[in-house]
Protein backbone atom coordinates (compact mmCIF):
# COMPACT_ATOMS: atom_id res chain seq x y z
CA UNK A 1 0.00 0.00 0.00
CA UNK A 2 1.24 3.34 -0.95
CA UNK A 3 0.40 6.68 0.56
CA UNK A 4 0.36 9.45 -1.16
CA UNK A 5 -0.63 13.02 -0.31
CA UNK A 6 -2.08 15.89 -1.68
CA UNK A 7 -1.98 19.73 -1.81
CA UNK A 8 -4.79 19.82 1.21
CA UNK A 9 -2.61 17.30 3.15
CA UNK A 10 -5.07 14.43 2.36
CA UNK A 11 -3.35 10.89 2.14
CA UNK A 12 -4.23 8.28 -0.15
CA UNK A 13 -4.24 4.98 0.20
CA UNK A 14 -2.99 3.49 -3.25
CA UNK A 15 -1.97 0.33 -4.09
CA UNK A 16 0.48 0.53 -7.53
CA UNK A 17 -0.37 -2.08 -9.84
CA UNK A 18 2.77 -4.58 -10.41
CA UNK A 19 4.26 -6.06 -13.49
CA UNK A 20 2.03 -8.79 -13.82
CA UNK A 21 -1.40 -7.07 -14.11
CA UNK A 22 0.42 -4.35 -16.27
CA UNK A 23 1.84 -6.50 -18.62
CA UNK A 24 -1.80 -8.33 -19.22
CA UNK A 25 -3.43 -4.69 -19.41
CA UNK A 26 -0.82 -3.64 -22.63
CA UNK A 27 -0.87 -6.84 -23.58
CA UNK A 28 -5.01 -6.45 -24.15
CA UNK A 29 -4.56 -3.20 -24.96
CA UNK A 30 -1.93 -3.93 -28.13
CA UNK A 31 -4.45 -6.71 -29.41
CA UNK A 32 -7.59 -4.65 -29.27
CA UNK A 33 -4.76 -1.99 -31.44
CA UNK A 34 -3.69 -4.62 -33.96
CA UNK A 35 -7.64 -5.50 -35.04
CA UNK A 36 -8.13 -2.06 -35.35
CA UNK A 37 -5.07 -1.76 -36.97
CA UNK A 38 -5.61 -4.45 -39.21
CA UNK A 39 -9.26 -3.19 -40.14
CA UNK A 40 -8.24 0.26 -41.16
CA UNK A 41 -5.56 -1.34 -43.41
CA UNK A 42 -7.63 -3.81 -45.16
CA UNK A 43 -9.97 -0.64 -45.69
CA UNK A 44 -7.04 1.47 -46.94
CA UNK A 45 -5.79 -1.61 -49.70
CA UNK A 46 -9.22 -1.84 -50.69
CA UNK A 47 -10.26 2.06 -51.41
CA UNK A 48 -6.77 3.15 -52.12
CA UNK A 49 -5.57 0.44 -54.94
CA UNK A 50 -6.13 3.20 -57.64
CA UNK A 51 -3.03 5.29 -55.90
CA UNK A 52 0.43 5.16 -56.48
CA UNK A 53 3.05 2.45 -54.59
CA UNK A 54 4.54 5.95 -52.84
CA UNK A 55 0.54 6.98 -51.53
CA UNK A 56 -0.26 3.95 -50.72
CA UNK A 57 3.20 3.41 -47.91
CA UNK A 58 2.37 7.20 -46.45
CA UNK A 59 -0.90 6.16 -45.66
CA UNK A 60 0.66 2.82 -44.43
CA UNK A 61 2.55 5.37 -41.78
CA UNK A 62 0.12 7.77 -40.91
CA UNK A 63 -2.31 4.75 -40.48
CA UNK A 64 -0.11 2.93 -38.37
CA UNK A 65 1.10 6.27 -36.37
CA UNK A 66 -2.65 6.69 -35.64
CA UNK A 67 -3.97 3.96 -34.63
CA UNK A 68 -0.68 2.03 -32.76
CA UNK A 69 0.05 5.62 -31.34
CA UNK A 70 -2.34 8.41 -31.36
CA UNK A 71 -5.26 6.10 -30.29
CA UNK A 72 -4.26 4.68 -26.74
CA UNK A 73 -3.05 8.50 -26.36
CA UNK A 74 -6.96 9.59 -27.18
CA UNK A 75 -8.45 6.73 -24.67
CA UNK A 76 -6.21 7.77 -22.03
CA UNK A 77 -7.25 11.11 -21.89
CA UNK A 78 -10.88 11.10 -22.87
CA UNK A 79 -11.07 8.00 -19.97
CA UNK A 80 -8.86 9.61 -17.63
CA UNK A 81 -6.43 6.84 -17.11
CA UNK A 82 -8.93 3.37 -17.94
CA UNK A 83 -7.82 1.93 -21.21
CA UNK A 84 -9.85 -1.24 -22.18
CA UNK A 85 -7.22 -3.31 -20.86
CA UNK A 86 -6.68 -1.35 -17.69
CA UNK A 87 -10.60 -1.73 -16.86
CA UNK A 88 -10.59 -5.11 -17.60
CA UNK A 89 -7.86 -5.65 -15.39
CA UNK A 90 -8.71 -3.05 -12.84
CA UNK A 91 -6.28 -0.42 -12.95
CA UNK A 92 -5.88 2.89 -13.59
CA UNK A 93 -3.37 5.86 -14.54
CA UNK A 94 -3.56 8.62 -11.94
CA UNK A 95 -0.94 12.10 -11.18
CA UNK A 96 1.97 11.48 -8.91
CA UNK A 97 -0.63 13.23 -5.99
CA UNK A 98 -3.65 10.83 -7.03
CA UNK A 99 -5.60 13.29 -9.93
CA UNK A 100 -6.78 12.21 -12.87
CA UNK A 101 -4.24 12.69 -15.82
CA UNK A 102 -4.58 15.27 -18.58
CA UNK A 103 -3.56 14.82 -22.21
CA UNK A 104 0.02 15.71 -21.60
CA UNK A 105 0.39 12.91 -19.50
CA UNK A 106 -1.39 10.29 -22.13
CA UNK A 107 0.75 12.23 -24.69
CA UNK A 108 4.65 11.66 -22.92
CA UNK A 109 3.20 7.94 -21.91
CA UNK A 110 2.49 7.39 -25.47
CA UNK A 111 5.71 8.49 -26.81
CA UNK A 112 7.99 6.89 -24.62
CA UNK A 113 5.96 3.79 -24.75
CA UNK A 114 6.61 3.23 -28.30
CA UNK A 115 9.91 2.92 -27.69
CA UNK A 116 10.10 1.01 -24.61
CA UNK A 117 7.32 -1.47 -25.89
CA UNK A 118 6.60 -1.28 -29.34
CA UNK A 119 10.31 -0.79 -30.34
CA UNK A 120 11.94 -2.94 -27.16
CA UNK A 121 9.19 -5.53 -27.33
CA UNK A 122 8.83 -4.17 -23.80
CA UNK A 123 11.93 -5.37 -22.56
CA UNK A 124 12.89 -1.93 -21.15
CA UNK A 125 9.57 -1.14 -19.66
CA UNK A 126 10.01 -4.51 -17.64
CA UNK A 127 13.11 -4.00 -16.44
CA UNK A 128 11.76 0.26 -15.87
CA UNK A 129 9.31 -2.07 -13.53
CA UNK A 130 11.43 -4.06 -11.27
CA UNK A 131 13.88 -1.31 -10.70
CA UNK A 132 10.95 1.11 -9.61
CA UNK A 133 9.75 0.92 -6.22
CA UNK A 134 6.16 1.21 -7.51
CA UNK A 135 6.30 -0.08 -10.67
CA UNK A 136 6.88 2.82 -12.94
CA UNK A 137 7.89 2.39 -16.55
CA UNK A 138 10.08 5.33 -18.28
CA UNK A 139 6.77 6.47 -19.32
CA UNK A 140 5.19 6.86 -15.96
CA UNK A 141 8.54 8.52 -14.53
CA UNK A 142 8.78 11.20 -17.46
CA UNK A 143 5.31 12.28 -17.22
CA UNK A 144 4.74 12.00 -13.69
CA UNK A 145 2.37 9.28 -13.69
CA UNK A 146 1.78 5.90 -11.54
CA UNK A 147 -1.04 3.11 -12.54
CA UNK A 148 -2.82 1.95 -9.95
CA UNK A 149 -5.34 -0.41 -8.92
CA UNK A 150 -8.76 0.28 -8.38
CA UNK A 151 -10.54 -2.84 -6.92
CA UNK A 152 -9.47 -2.47 -3.41
CA UNK A 153 -11.68 -1.99 0.00
CA UNK A 154 -12.09 2.18 0.67
CA UNK A 155 -11.68 3.08 3.70
CA UNK A 156 -12.82 5.73 5.62
CA UNK A 157 -11.01 8.80 6.02
CA UNK A 158 -9.87 10.35 9.52
CA UNK A 159 -11.57 13.33 10.42
CA UNK A 160 -8.66 16.34 11.05
CA UNK A 161 -10.08 18.47 13.83
CA UNK A 162 -10.03 22.08 13.35
CA UNK A 163 -8.05 24.82 15.27
CA UNK A 164 -9.57 26.80 18.30
CA UNK A 165 -11.33 30.14 16.31
CA UNK A 166 -8.84 32.35 18.02
CA UNK A 167 -5.92 31.05 16.27
CA UNK A 168 -8.25 31.56 12.70
CA UNK A 169 -6.14 33.22 10.38
CA UNK A 170 -2.65 33.96 12.36
CA UNK A 171 -0.84 32.30 10.21
CA UNK A 172 -1.54 33.56 6.89
CA UNK A 173 1.63 34.82 6.85
CA UNK A 174 3.94 31.21 6.98
CA UNK A 175 6.23 30.57 4.07
CA UNK A 176 5.10 26.53 3.67
CA UNK A 177 6.93 25.57 1.11
CA UNK A 178 9.60 23.97 2.61
CA UNK A 179 7.69 21.65 4.56
CA UNK A 180 7.73 18.48 2.85
CA UNK A 181 4.40 15.46 2.10
CA UNK A 182 6.01 13.38 4.34
CA UNK A 183 5.95 15.48 7.79
CA UNK A 184 2.34 16.77 6.55
CA UNK A 185 1.45 13.49 6.61
CA UNK A 186 2.95 12.62 9.72
CA UNK A 187 0.73 15.56 10.78
CA UNK A 188 -1.98 14.49 9.78
CA UNK A 189 -1.89 11.68 11.43
CA UNK A 190 -1.64 12.60 14.03
CA UNK A 191 -4.19 14.94 14.68
CA UNK A 192 -6.56 12.52 13.08
CA UNK A 193 -5.89 9.87 15.43
CA UNK A 194 -4.91 12.24 18.85
CA UNK A 195 -8.04 11.53 20.43
CA UNK A 196 -6.82 7.21 20.85
CA UNK A 197 -3.33 8.26 22.58
CA UNK A 198 -2.13 8.49 25.74
CA UNK A 199 -2.58 12.44 26.63
CA UNK A 200 1.11 12.82 27.44
CA UNK A 201 2.42 10.39 24.72
CA UNK A 202 0.16 12.86 22.76
CA UNK A 203 1.20 16.08 24.13
CA UNK A 204 5.54 15.28 22.92
CA UNK A 205 4.56 14.20 19.91
CA UNK A 206 2.66 17.12 18.97
CA UNK A 207 5.81 19.18 20.51
CA UNK A 208 8.40 16.87 18.30
CA UNK A 209 5.57 17.77 15.05
CA UNK A 210 5.34 21.07 15.94
CA UNK A 211 9.14 21.87 16.12
CA UNK A 212 9.81 19.78 12.72
CA UNK A 213 7.17 22.37 11.40
CA UNK A 214 8.26 24.94 13.00
CA UNK A 215 12.15 24.45 11.88
CA UNK A 216 10.71 23.90 8.04
CA UNK A 217 8.75 27.45 8.19
CA UNK A 218 11.43 29.58 9.74
CA UNK A 219 9.19 30.31 12.59
CA UNK A 220 8.57 29.67 16.07
CA UNK A 221 5.52 28.45 17.61
CA UNK A 222 3.22 31.21 19.24
CA UNK A 223 4.12 31.05 23.17
CA UNK A 224 1.21 29.91 25.11
CA UNK A 225 -0.36 28.31 21.89
CA UNK A 226 -0.72 24.61 22.33
CA UNK A 227 1.47 22.01 20.08
CA UNK A 228 -1.69 20.52 18.62
CA UNK A 229 -3.76 23.52 18.17
CA UNK A 230 -0.45 24.80 16.23
CA UNK A 231 -0.64 22.01 13.88
CA UNK A 232 -4.26 21.57 13.23
CA UNK A 233 -4.22 26.18 12.39
CA UNK A 234 -0.90 25.17 10.05
CA UNK A 235 -2.69 22.82 8.16
CA UNK A 236 -5.97 24.59 8.02
CA UNK A 237 -3.96 27.60 6.45
CA UNK A 238 -2.41 25.19 3.98
CA UNK A 239 -6.25 23.99 3.23
CA UNK A 240 -7.27 27.39 2.80
CA UNK A 241 -4.41 28.06 0.60
CA UNK A 242 -5.21 25.17 -1.84
CA UNK A 243 -8.79 26.36 -1.77
CA UNK A 244 -8.00 30.07 -2.89
CA UNK A 245 -6.01 28.71 -5.51
CA UNK A 246 -8.19 26.55 -7.03
CA UNK A 247 -11.15 28.11 -6.49
CA UNK A 248 -10.93 31.91 -5.67
CA UNK A 249 -11.28 33.83 -2.00
CA UNK A 250 -15.14 33.30 -2.33
CA UNK A 251 -15.17 29.79 -2.45
CA UNK A 252 -11.85 29.51 0.35
CA UNK A 253 -14.37 31.57 2.47
CA UNK A 254 -17.42 29.65 2.00
CA UNK A 255 -15.34 26.37 2.79
CA UNK A 256 -13.88 27.49 5.87
CA UNK A 257 -17.37 28.89 7.33
CA UNK A 258 -18.96 25.31 6.31
CA UNK A 259 -16.17 23.66 8.28
CA UNK A 260 -16.97 25.55 11.51
CA UNK A 261 -18.35 23.00 13.54
CA UNK A 262 -22.02 23.83 15.23
CA UNK A 263 -22.51 25.28 18.68
CA UNK A 264 -22.75 22.35 21.59
CA UNK A 265 -26.25 22.35 22.99
CA UNK A 266 -25.27 22.66 26.31
CA UNK A 267 -22.16 24.35 27.73
CA UNK A 268 -19.46 22.22 29.17
CA UNK A 269 -16.87 23.79 32.39
CA UNK A 270 -13.45 23.47 32.71
CA UNK A 271 -12.31 19.88 32.36
CA UNK A 272 -12.36 18.00 35.96
CA UNK A 273 -14.45 20.81 38.11
CA UNK A 274 -17.94 20.25 36.66
CA UNK A 275 -18.59 23.71 36.54
CA UNK A 276 -19.99 26.10 33.95
CA UNK A 277 -17.83 28.16 32.13
CA UNK A 278 -18.44 31.57 32.47
CA UNK A 279 -19.97 33.97 30.26
CA UNK A 280 -17.32 35.35 27.99
CA UNK A 281 -15.95 31.64 27.28
CA UNK A 282 -19.49 29.89 26.97
CA UNK A 283 -18.82 30.58 23.20
CA UNK A 284 -15.05 28.90 23.11
CA UNK A 285 -16.44 26.07 24.54
CA UNK A 286 -19.61 25.68 22.22
CA UNK A 287 -17.60 26.54 18.52
CA UNK A 288 -13.99 24.52 19.53
CA UNK A 289 -14.98 21.11 21.21
CA UNK A 290 -11.55 19.47 20.32
CA UNK A 291 -8.70 19.31 22.91
CA UNK A 292 -5.28 20.60 22.88
CA UNK A 293 -5.24 21.31 26.73
CA UNK A 294 -1.94 20.73 28.33
CA UNK A 295 -1.80 17.26 30.19
CA UNK A 296 -1.28 16.38 33.67
CA UNK A 297 2.41 16.75 34.26
CA UNK A 298 3.14 18.75 30.98
CA UNK A 299 4.74 22.33 31.43
CA UNK A 300 2.77 25.23 31.57
CA UNK A 301 2.99 27.45 29.03
CA UNK A 302 1.71 31.51 29.21
CA UNK A 303 0.03 33.39 26.55
CA UNK A 304 1.24 36.70 26.08
CA UNK A 305 -1.52 37.79 22.96
CA UNK A 306 -1.28 41.21 21.15
CA UNK A 307 -3.88 43.46 19.90
CA UNK A 308 -7.05 41.91 19.91
CA UNK A 309 -6.64 38.54 20.97
CA UNK A 310 -5.03 40.09 24.17
CA UNK A 311 -7.41 38.25 27.21
CA UNK A 312 -8.59 39.82 30.51
CA UNK A 313 -5.78 38.86 33.15
CA UNK A 314 -7.43 36.93 35.89
CA UNK A 315 -7.74 37.64 39.62
CA UNK A 316 -5.83 35.87 41.77
CA UNK A 317 -8.87 34.36 43.83
CA UNK A 318 -10.71 33.88 40.86
CA UNK A 319 -12.21 29.92 41.12
CA UNK A 320 -11.35 27.42 38.83
CA UNK A 321 -15.23 27.91 37.27
CA UNK A 322 -14.58 31.72 36.39
CA UNK A 323 -10.72 31.70 34.64
CA UNK A 324 -11.07 31.96 31.11
CA UNK A 325 -9.90 28.84 29.78
CA UNK A 326 -9.49 28.11 26.11
CA UNK A 327 -12.17 25.80 25.62
CA UNK A 328 -10.08 22.78 24.53
CA UNK A 329 -10.09 19.19 26.62
CA UNK A 330 -6.55 16.75 26.34
CA UNK A 331 -7.06 14.05 24.11
CA UNK A 332 -8.77 10.60 25.32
Amino acid sequence: MSELVTGEAVALELRPARLPSRALAVLLDLVAAMAVYVAVTIALVVSTASLDEAAQTALSIATFVLVLVGGPIAVETLSHGRSLGKMACGLRVVRDDGGPIRFRHALVRGLIGVIEILMTFGIVACIASFVSARGRRLGDVFAGTLVVRERIPVTRTGFVPPPPPWLAGRFSGLDLSAVPDGLWLAVRQYLTRMQQLDPQVGWSMAERLASDLAERTGAPVPQGVPPAAYLAAVVQERQAREARRAFGNGAAEAAASDAAPAPAPAAIGPVGTGEAPAAGNAQAVGEAPVAYARPVGAPEVVSEPSGEERRPAESPGASAGERPGTGFVPPA
